[in-house]
């Protein structure tokens, strides 16, 4: 179970906030290298002539690296692996993982062939790995890349009970809605500031012939997503804050408030790609491909999730910055929400390799190379900013690292496995049901908090 003093915060940054409004929505360069706004030169690469992190020699060496990662994601985080290898000699293989990860982990540690490293997405991975023993904790040269390059509050989040555990790798800012710029030029339709005006958007994108919204309901957290953006701007941190340790009930009248919310939008069967029905079969890389294919009729004008559908959108024709333009998560209260997730990297080994790759996962050199590649942003604030390819990504990245330690993490990510990181249990399965069925929010609820109860255990 998770422990609520060393777990996962929500993000909340004011500084992207603020940031996103004012650049999110222009129109980026699409490319490589370019000129920043400031006037600096950057390279297309973004890296530096020799490496930034000593790397000890590890011929015959070999490694396994797990993570849930899959299509572009994990050929992107492979591009950082063959780096690692070419600076070591060791052979690192890539351990496609499932969730939940925790699961995953026990059934291959119990065989008695763990990985070397794991990228948990959860904090309650962490931890329980942690609780499992199966964790090791960082070596003096990671911990040095982390002194040098990561922020108190980032190396925080990695440590359990004051011992640093882990490397956050990647973060993600997962309140930004990317949109079908054709599709809002076509219907006349304006990036929406607030939540009543998101919901005149899509009334009048569907009433243009585009449903408003392309929604991953096929994957539970996409819908854990949506709830606590707009719980987080609604209810507010505080009471975020005591939802997800579950010192408030999901029978809660904040929680009725912010599925009624939902229930707006997701009640509305023309606003959805597909309908109801279509949403619950539509994975998270369809949700963003189908909004930015299919010429001036996409099959929705919006997809709701964060930075890193840069990365699916590059399996279509759309270009960020042109075609595909994004703004922040509405305010459905006084300020729009922000929130984040992150994986963090665990040696699972006491390896001289496994050690290695954590310290290379936490310098600049590793971050860049994966950067370069789009839909991804680093925590490390070591990374050249002309790493990013195009001007969207490198003003969330920027705004990310501006935010200092003023952020929260994603609420389901910081919950047990059991309740807010299982498909087809718990919170996911609570909210698919809910998307199938919006006007059950009393329903909802009772599911959710039954299933949250048993979880936490209390």
């Amino acid at each position: 179970m998770r422990e609520h003093g060393t777990g996962r915060t929500t993000l909340t940054w004011a500084a992207l906030a603020a940031a996103g409004a004012l650049v999110l929505g222009a129109c980026g360069d699409g490319g490589g290298g370019s000129t920043t706004k400031d006037g600096a030169s950057e390279a297309p690469q973004g890296g530096t002539a020799s490496p930034r992190v000593q790397l000890p020699k590890l011929p015959g060496e070999k490694l396994e690296v797990a993570a849930v990662w899959t299509g572009p994601e994990q050929a992107n985080f492979t591009k950082v692996l063959k780096e690692f290898e070419k600076r070591t000699g060791a052979t690192v293989t890539f351990v496609p993982a499932q969730d939940p990860i925790v699961t995953f982990l026990g059934t291959k540690i119990a065989g008695g062939a763990p990985p070397d490293v794991a990228l948990l997405p959860q904090v309650g991975a962490l931890v329980s790995a942690v609780q499992n023993k199966w964790a090791q904790p960082v070596g003096p040269e990671a911990q040095a890349q982390l002194d040098a390059n990561y922020s108190p509050g980032w190396k925080k989040l990695g440590a359990v009970d004051g011992t640093q555990y882990g490397v956050y790798y990647k973060a993600a800012n997962k309140s930004l809605v990317w949109y079908n710029a054709k599709a809002f030029e076509a219907a006349g339709v304006q990036p929406p500031k607030t939540w009543k005006e998101l919901l005149t958007a899509a009334d009048t994108l569907s009433a243009s012939g585009t449903p408003a919204v392309s929604v991953a309901g096929a994957d539970g957290w996409t819908l854990t997503d949506w709830f606590e953006n707009v719980y987080l701007s609604q209810a507010g941190p505080e009471k975020y804050d005591q939802l997800a340790k579950h010192q408030i009930k999901w029978t809660d009248d904040s929680v009725k408030q912010a599925l009624t919310t939902l229930a707006e939008l997701f009640g509305r069967k023309d606003f959805l790609a597909g309908g109801p029905s279509g949403a619950l079969a539509t994975e998270f890389p369809k949700s963003v491909t189908q909004t930015f294919t299919g010429g001036d009729r996409p099959a929705a004008a919006m997809v709701y999730e964060g930075d890193f559908v840069a990365v699916n959108i590059a399996q279509t024709e759309a270009k960020v910055g042109k075609d595909a333009l994004v703004f922040p998560f509405p305010a459905v209260g006084a300020k729009p929400p922000v929130v984040s997730g992150g994986d963090v990297a665990v040696a699972l080994k006491p390896s001289k390799g496994a050690q290695a790759l954590l310290t290379f996962l936490a310098s600049a050199d590793a971050a860049e190379i994966q950067a370069r590649e789009g839909g991804f942003v680093s925590p490390n604030r070591a990374v050249n900013p002309g790493a990013y390819p195009n001007d969207i990504q490198r003003d969330i990245a920027k705004a990310l690292i501006a935010a200092g330690d003023d952020f929260r993490f994603d609420m389901s990510d910081q919950a047990p496995s059991a309740f807010g990181g299982t498909p087809g249990a718990g919170e996911w399965k609570a909210l698919q049901d809910f998307l199938a069925n919006p006007s059950d929010v009393a329903g909802t609820q009772a599911k959710l908090e039954a299933d949250a109860a048993k979880a936490y255990g209390n």
